[in-house]
């Protein structure tokens, strides 16, 4: 086992310049080092449904732990069929390099829905998608829950696992074979522990073995077998979680060498977390810092798929980066920048209404050496101090507003590879907070350096 902590091949936004000029500067994605990068994809939901979208989301990532939404942060497809909405896509490199997206079919929160079809897409690039259709997989009164597929090389086909409640009366994860995810054979069953399972995921062939990671009431739990036979897996690692934690995600990113595996909570509904392993055969892991990694907004449910760094760039190209930022509190990573009430302060996340977090960084209204902060909700409100208070007020157009929200990006006063920002008309004061709220104060201690200290991504 290997304790140290993950360390990002590069920070999304985070580079070493101390100025900028153009606003774009600060948000653009980190550039995809030669070799692997990653995609996402994932559906949207937040607190009370503002954020909640169930189509298919992209974002990429140079590191596999910084995250940048693609298309603003909107599907780049929706279904047209059955419910007409998706949750838990998972993308599927096939063995001619192409790409097949798997979905349950479910638009919403209804449980109790009852479908024997999942939605599927082909796509060469993951930047059109085509051949739109509902694959049938069993005939059964339930669902089919957070389809995933695998390439099963004995058998020269693909497996198709999912969640259904068979003739046992709790849920089990069931597989069909198919070499085409035109037709599929009959369903079987793939893994069944005595108990509720859902939300199975595989790595396939790691030293002679398999790993399926499932949810077990509300932990991650790991089985393992020596084949990819239906009923050969036997449960054997200890339970990880943080809150009610479903939807694991097993990948060994190349920059970082070991195992991380991610897992969805639901309390609070919408936040990732992840954990570490240098051997996935011991079924123990260590939590990863939450600096070190930022997921999509209000992403849920998701799936990552190693990708080449032309793919990386073309899909960038093609989707875009977003337009905003969003900025992670560096001693309170699970917090980020907001306005409630027209008060800056930074809040866990996620919450409602989510564009409160969300910024448009523009050159310095007094200085476009600098920075000022632009709400998005409310495109005619900065963030600006008032007696060293930050608040959210609208543009006056004079010299002493502008001035008020213009700041300076420097190296982060607690960590370098982070942002500090300085006031332009209090130099010796820095944006921070204190007891959550956001204000400018000289800095000097070391408490005062890391609120004083941000990340700036999306």
């Amino acid at each position: 086992m290997n304790d140290r902590p993950l360390q990002p091949s590069r920070r999304v936004a985070l580079g070493a310049m101390a100025g900028l000029t153009a606003a774009f500067a600060l948000g653009a994605p980190a550039r995809a080092a030669a070799g692997t990068a990653y995609v996402m994809g994932y559906f949207t939901e937040s607190p009370n449904g503002d954020g909640a979208d169930y189509g298919l989301h992209l974002a990429i990532s140079a590191d596999s732990l910084q995250w940048t939404p693609l298309n603003q942060n909107k599907p780049v497809v929706t279904p047209s069929g059955g419910t007409g909405g998706l949750r838990d896509p998972f993308v599927l490199r096939r063995q001619d390099g192409t790409f097949v997206v798997l979905a349950t079919d479910l638009k919403g929160t209804d449980w109790s829905l009852q479908s024997q079809y999942i939605h599927v897409w082909d796509s060469a690039d993951l930047r059109s998608f085509s051949g739109y259709r509902r694959l049938k997989l069993h005939d059964m009164a339930t669902h089919s829950w957070a389809p995933e597929a695998y390439w099963d090389a004995g058998r020269g086909q693909y497996g198709i696992i999912y969640s259904a409640v068979n003739s046992s009366g709790h849920n089990v994860i069931m597989v069909n074979y198919t070499s085409d995810f035109v037709t599929a054979s009959a369903a079987q069953v793939f893994f069944d522990p005595g108990y509720d399972v859902i939300d199975g995921d595989l790595a396939v062939g790691v030293g002679g073995v398999n790993y399926l990671y499932f949810k077990k009431d509300q932990t991650l739990v790991g089985a393992r077998s020596t084949s990819l036979n239906p009923g050969s897996f036997t449960v054997f690692s200890t339970p990880v979680a943080h809150g009610g934690t479903e939807a694991p995600i097993l990948i060994k990113p190349q920059a970082l060498g070991i195992w991380t595996l991610w897992g969805d909570t639901y309390t609070p509904n919408g936040v990732f977390y992840a954990w570490q392993s240098a051997d996935l055969a011991s079924g123990t892991w260590t939590a990863v810092d939450q600096r070190l990694y930022t997921q999509p907004l209000n992403s849920k449910h998701a799936s990552i798929q190693p990708i080449t760094t032309t793919e990386y760039d073309n899909l960038l190209a093609k989707w875009g980066a977003p337009a905003w930022n969003r900025l992670k509190s560096y001693n309170y990573p699970a917090r980020y920048v907001r306005h409630s009430n027209y008060v800056g302060r930074i809040d866990e996340y996620p919450f409602d209404p989510y564009t409160d977090s969300q910024w448009t960084l523009v050159p310095g209204l007094a200085d476009t050496a600098g920075v000022s902060f632009r709400s998005v909700n409310y495109p005619t409100r900065y963030l600006r101090h008032s007696n060293y208070q930050m608040t959210l007020d609208v543009d006056d157009g004079t010299t002493t507003f502008a001035q008020d929200a213009t700041f300076h990006r420097t190296a982060g006063l607690a960590d370098t590879s982070w942002s500090s920002f300085r006031s332009h008309n209090n130099p010796d004061r820095y944006l921070r907070h204190a007891n959550y709220v956001l204000r400018i104060d000289p800095i000097s201690t070391a408490t005062d350096k890391a609120d004083a200290t941000f990340s700036v991504g999306s």
